[in-house]
């Protein structure tokens, strides 16, 4: 690999990191009123929460770029595609986060609420002080493996022009014919990245354990 192509890796490589953290951020923002929608005790905003998160999961990444770029973006109002990118993967991250956190809460026995109203606790003491920190060890395995998931997700940006890694790849291969070295390349940047998020979730998570009782 050249000094030039190792730069445009890089540039790939800051693209696919911003894509990954900017979606994975916005869904963990997101999940959180579309989980209250998704417990409330209001039968039609249970059922509209749950249409929505199963619309969104089951249509492909891809589509769902396309419908934002191609779609929103040149029927109503122009969208760059790292906005049209970061607003498709971010909806589907908040889709899938919810389930995540859904599924972290179940996870608690329901005797940790009885015991707080037990305590007299408020509801946001009791979701703050309690709650949180046990359903947050819970999610925070899947958690880690949905952002590893979602980086590789992030490939299909190249699809509507994100000159992220998989995008480099593809034009560098395309000029110079060594396809199968720098999609290799390619590959082990995507490896490189991963494990660092692999770490730290499990690092992250014994921690927790030490902190927090099951």
């Amino acid at each position: 690999m050249s000094a030039a192509d190792l730069l445009l890796f890089s540039r790939g490589l800051a693209w696919t990191v911003a894509l990954t953290v900017g979606s994975f951020a916005i869904g963990a923002i997101l999940a959180i009123p579309l989980l209250a929608a998704r417990r409330s005790r209001l039968l039609a905003l249970r059922i509209f929460a749950m249409v929505v998160i199963q619309i969104v999961r089951a249509i492909p990444p891809i589509l769902w770029l396309f419908i934002i770029f191609f779609g929103v973006g040149m029927s109503y109002f122009a969208i760059s595609p790292f906005a049209a990118a970061l607003t498709g993967l971010g909806l589907i991250a908040a889709a899938n986060m919810a389930e995540i956190y859904r599924g972290a809460l179940n996870a608690l026995h329901h005797g940790q609420w009885e015991a707080c109203a037990a305590l007299d606790l408020g509801r946001w003491s009791t979701i703050r002080d309690v709650v949180a920190p046990q359903a947050f060890r819970v999610a925070l395995p899947s958690a880690a493996s949905y952002l590893i998931g979602l980086m590789k997700e992030t490939a299909v940006a190249s699809t509507i022009g994100v000159a992220e890694l998989a995008y480099q790849g593809n034009q560098l291969s395309q000029l110079t014919f060594r396809g199968l070295e720098i999609f290799a390349f390619v590959g082990i940047f995507y490896i490189v990245l991963s494990l660092p998020v692999a770490w730290l979730s499990r690092v992250a998570d014994a921690h927790l354990r030490s902190k927090v009782a099951r």
